[in-house]
């Protein structure tokens, strides 16, 4: 079975930093999971793991407001390459158009306000990944 990897983007470390940490302390080893403060860098963790057999990119945590491309433009980049991998969009600040295209053209799996609650956000993250077949 591959390892399955959650992958988060924000260009906030410290949103990074105690979103992996709350990741952790509810799932453990469970999963692999990795950082990226740029959608491009994002791009990179996404592409190295999906040409790496051993592993399995599963759910990518995306904030919206991010410099050089929002992150409903990523997530419909992102929905287009790897459609298997399901999305949850993280934000304080996405205005309901972004959301509606982000929902129709990126096919998230739901939009978490910032400030999250901590156990809200992992009900949605676990609804999400019992969806995804484990190969």
């Amino acid at each position: 079975m591959k390892k399955q990897v959650i992958l988060c983007v924000d260009d906030e470390k410290i949103v990074l930093s105690s979103l992996i940490q709350e990741l952790e302390a509810n799932f453990g080893d469970k999963y692999v999971y990795e950082a990226a403060e740029t959608a491009n860098e994002a791009n990179e963790v996404i592409e190295e793991y999906e040409n790496n057999s051993e592993y399995k990119v599963v759910l990518v945590i995306c904030d919206w407001l991010m410099p050089n491309i929002k992150g409903d433009e990523f997530l419909i980049q992102l929905y287009q390459t790897y459609p298997h991998i399901k999305t949850i969009v993280l934000t304080g600040q996405a205005n309901p158009e972004a959301i509606e295209q982000m929902q129709k053209y990126a096919n998230i799996s739901a939009c978490v306000r910032k400030p999250w609650q901590v156990q809200n956000l992992i009900q949605i993250i676990e609804q999400t990944l019992s969806i995804v077949p484990e190969t």
